[in-house]
């Protein structure tokens, strides 16, 4: 093959990658930005109420499917300190913050739990409604209940 030959099968193999290779950053990029997209329950979930009580016996139950599904990477405590928090490209939820967690409703929880958000996995087909229900329950015991502001008429999740 001439050397003129050479360039041109060169630039036809090149070009090509160089191509997939920007588009392959260009969805990562994509990507990245999605993620850091507000992850907003709809509103017509932010009213529902926990139909599983806090009993003794509910939170066991929680904890146990907690510490087999959660506890990695938001931690023992709840913190979002868990063994794997490290390696991910978002941090997870600090449950432990009082002033966040007031802000979020038991039906947000619930529906974040269930949707779930990369790199968080969906729990919708992989754990029962009671099963996501008992997590709320479980995820508020890490923070500590702050009263209502004054003038609102109640607390965001349960009162």
């Amino acid at each position: 093959m001439n050397r003129a030959a050479k360039k041109k099968y060169s630039c036809a193999i090149v070009w090509p990658a160089i191509t997939v290779v920007v588009l392959g950053i260009a969805a990562v990029m994509f990507s990245l930005v999605s993620c850091g997209n507000d992850w907003n329950a709809p509103a017509e979930v932010k009213s529902e109420r926990n139909p599983m009580p806090a009993t003794g016996a509910n939170l066991d139950a929680a904890k146990a499917i907690y510490l087999d599904r959660c506890v990695n990477c938001h931690g023992v405590k709840g913190n979002g300190e868990g063994p794997e928090a490290e390696k991910l490209a978002v941090a997870p939820k600090d449950f432990t913050d009082s002033h966040a967690m007031n802000e979020v409703t038991d039906g947000e929880l619930f529906w974040k739990i269930g949707v779930g958000r990369r790199p968080m996995p969906s729990f919708k087909n992989r754990l029962s409604e009671d099963d996501r229900w008992l997590l709320v329950d479980y995820i508020r015991t890490f923070s500590t209940r702050l009263a209502a502001p004054s003038g609102s008429t109640a607390a965001p999740g349960r009162p």
